[in-house]
């Protein structure tokens, strides 16, 4: 080790290395992320100022709106970026605090995603306290609560990654600074690094996983004792657009994070990166509006008063 250099730089592999699929890979990532600005903030903006819209649900929901689309932001624009230039080449710095921005974002979504189950199941199960359970102090506390964890989670991940040192390989096997791709690139002994990742994976995302399958089996026990079908229609379809969310989000975190063999899989991680960076955060506000009427009404009435605006002007 003493004659070794240490890296300052690392290099992205990149999506692909056929030139001509860089501008179709261009056009197409910015269509996607242009659309998840757009749709997260839509969200946002209609949590924001539809007062039918200020119950506890939709304040979580506005809040995993501005996760997406900050998750996006931190991966997306910098692959746009290399697709453009093809330079792929990062500070060990920059990627350390990608790799910190990353991991707050996905820990918050974790953590969000257990106290939306948990909402759900008091509205469904427990109408009659719901109000009191769930108060506006409640959902305070909960969002405080969530940033906090993540903030927490990120910085042991980071300040650990901060011993590590590069001096081998200087190509990472995949599009944005990502946790396990750099494990595999150091020079260091990441065992410390792998336990952390196990240990509190287990946990902290073990805990909200097992809270959301909890609060879901008394949900559809309590949904297949209702005899009103629109009520039952209503709260199947709210609570199937937030499982949605959970299985795509869960299914690619534990592909890329919990797999004990990583050497070959160098196409299938990139995809499932591809998948839980840029597409879930697509499509979270999409389940959430297609499958919800109250968010279809709004999204209407915004439209439909941007269309009088429009005729008036004119």
């Amino acid at each position: 080790m003493g004659n070794q250099t240490f890296l300052n730089e690392l290099f992205f592999s990149g999506l692909s290395d056929i030139p001509s699929l860089q501008l179709p890979l261009f056009l197409f990532f910015l269509l996607i992320y242009l659309l998840t600005l757009i749709w997260n903030s839509l969200i946002i903006v209609l949590v924001v100022t539809d007062s039918h819209l200020h119950v506890p649900m939709y304040f979580f929901l506005g809040n995993l709106a501005g996760i997406d689309l900050c998750s996006s932001s931190v991966t997306v624009p910098r692959m746009l970026f290399d697709l453009h230039t093809e330079t792929r080449k990062i500070s060990i710095q920059a990627c350390i605090a990608q790799v910190f921005f990353f991991f707050f974002l996905a820990d918050s979504e974790i953590f969000l995603l257990a106290v939306m189950s948990y909402d759900r199941y008091t509205a469904v199960c427990r109408p009659l306290h719901y109000t009191q359970i769930m108060s506006w102090k409640v959902c305070g506390q909960f969002a405080s609560i969530i940033w906090c964890f993540a903030l927490t989670n990120s910085l042991l991940h980071t300040l650990c990654v901060l011993n590590l040192r590069f001096c081998g390989s200087d190509i990472i096997e995949s599009f944005f600074c990502d946790l396990p791709q750099l494990l595999q690139i150091s020079c260091s002994d990441v065992f410390i690094n792998i336990l952390l990742i196990f240990v509190f994976g287990a946990i902290l995302g073990g805990g909200p996983m097992i809270l959301t399958i909890v609060s879901y089996v008394y949900i559809f026990r309590t949904v297949l004792k209702m005899q009103v079908k629109d009520t039952m229609s209503k709260v199947y379809s709210t609570c199937t657009s937030h499982l949605t969310v959970v299985f795509l989000f869960y299914c690619s975190i534990m592909f890329n994070y919990f797999r004990p063999s990583r050497n070959q899989h160098f196409s299938g991680d990139k995809v499932v990166s591809v998948f839980y960076t840029a597409i879930v955060p697509l499509l979270n506000p999409l389940i959430y509006s297609l499958r919800n009427q109250d968010l279809r009404k709004a999204i209407h009435n915004v439209f439909k008063r941007i269309v009088s605006t429009v005729i008036y002007s004119q």
